[in-house]
């Protein structure tokens, strides 16, 4: 069972688009014990993701963890694989290599160029430090991965920030726009946007055409939807892919999600509450304002936690995300069509066809 552990609720970072309250708050040893029991309570495998606030505050967690599940695995026979989402500000040397020896994949937020959006709390410009750390990272962890968030005053700099990280060693780059009640993305904003994915068209076609190993969502995940169709594993399902544990260890559906008690479906004491779990899978995955749509199988229409964050109802898409998905289809395709047509053979490697 995969569980993302919200082991903080506190930051040391100040993101001017950041919607999550800050909490002097920490989850207890014994609820992440709990948790960790519960992760090797079914399935053929246990998955933690490190998450927070900030998970890297609470390290000792971490370690704990690792410490709890090696054992388990022992015991129960059951592989165990982590996961940690960090800002990156407080890795050093001994935590990295400690990432390695324990097989943590490290996702970490770095918004390049745009990097000042995310300051310290104190309002220190975090950049240089995010530079620094990366290629420390990247040294000894070369798979890790950036994730960038885009928030609309930062839309002309979205090229270059992606450019930027691939050029500090960065080849696997995640981005989405920044969404929520903190930001507004204006028509001329999400014009620029568009202008800033054909740029990123060409670098990306550019790096496929060199043979350079170059893994950019959501580039790679549409390319790879058009070319397989829809395949529902692959999609966000409330309360069933990564269930997220709370600090005081309750489970929701999804982390946007966190304090519904609508949404709650358990807790790490108690276990999974599969009645609320039954009810909320019978939520229809597709909006009934998406359900004409020729694209709403390759659109991320289904992710009740953007949909929550951008109109409030995780049933409803707003405009912008609309907008947004049928660009981005659009311009993949159209780069698609065109590396196949120019290299087939190239093109089948890569995507496994």
């Amino acid at each position: 069972m995969n569980l993302t552990l919200h082991l903080t609720e506190r930051c040391n970072l100040n993101c001017a688009y950041c919607v999550n309250e800050k909490h002097n708050t920490d989850m207890s040893e014994e609820t992440l014990l709990k948790a960790c029991d519960l992760s090797f309570s079914a399935g053929n495998s246990a998955g933690l993701c490190f998450f927070g606030g900030e998970p890297l505050l609470c390290r000792e967690l971490i370690y704990r963890a690792v410490e709890y599940c090696t054992e388990k695995s022992k015991e129960t026979g059951r592989k165990i694989s982590y996961k940690m989402t960090t800002n990156g500000t407080l890795l050093d040397e001994e935590f990295i290599n400690f990432a390695k020896k324990a097989d943590i994949e490290i996702g970490m937020s770095f918004d390049g160029l745009s990097q000042n959006y995310r300051p310290y709390a104190d309002g220190k410009d975090s950049s240089k430090d995010m530079e620094r750390i990366s290629e420390l990272l990247l040294k000894t962890l070369p798979r890790s991965y950036a994730m960038v968030t885009l928030p609309p005053q930062a839309a002309d700099k979205f090229s270059d920030s992606v450019k930027y990280l691939y050029e500090l060693g960065f080849r696997r780059i995640t981005a989405t726009p920044a969404y929520g009640y903190r930001v507004s993305w204006t028509d001329e904003r999400a014009e620029v946007l568009k202008q800033e994915l054909r740029k990123l068209a060409e670098f990306y076609s550019e790096t496929f055409i060199k043979g350079e190993r170059f893994f950019f969502s959501p580039f790679d995940s549409k390319i790879r939807e058009c070319i397989s169709g829809f395949n529902p594993s692959e999609r966000c399902h409330l309360g069933f892919r990564q269930m997220p544990v709370a600090v005081d260890g309750k489970l929701y559906a999804c982390t946007q999600f966190i304090g519904d008690e609508n949404f709650c479906m358990g807790s790490v004491y108690d276990g999974i509450d599969y009645k609320k779990q039954a009810q909320i899978s019978k939520r229809t995955a597709i909006p009934e304002e998406c359900r004409e749509c020729a694209l709403n199988k390759r659109c991320t229409n289904s992710c009740g936690c953007m949909n929550r964050l951008e109109t409030g109802d995780e049933n409803r898409v707003s405009a912008f995300q609309c907008n947004y998905e049928q660009a981005l289809i659009e311009i993949c395709d159209n780069m698609a069509e065109r590396l196949f047509n120019e290299y087939p053979e190239k093109f089948r490697k890569r995507y496994s066809i």
